[in-house]
């Protein structure tokens, strides 16, 4: 686990292991959310990346009666 120091403008810089392995590049777009007492970034995706990622997915779903 890697450490990161927050500056007196409140930024921080995302080592290059974690950058490279999420495919993060510069002036792309995180989104920050706070869970449980913590920070969590998540590379915003865009749509045209996103096609075809949940094909496969078994969509048979049990409904009841007053649903269908």
């Amino acid at each position: 686990m890697q450490t990161v120091k927050v500056s007196p403008k409140f930024q921080v810089v995302i080592p290059r292991a974690a950058r490279e392995s999420l495919g993060i590049r510069a002036g792309q777009r995180v989104q920050v959310l706070v869970y449980e007492n913590r920070l969590e970034f998540i590379p915003v995706q865009g749509m045209k990346r996103m096609r075809g990622f949940l094909r496969g997915i078994d969509t048979s779903v049990e409904r009841d009666e007053d649903r269908t």
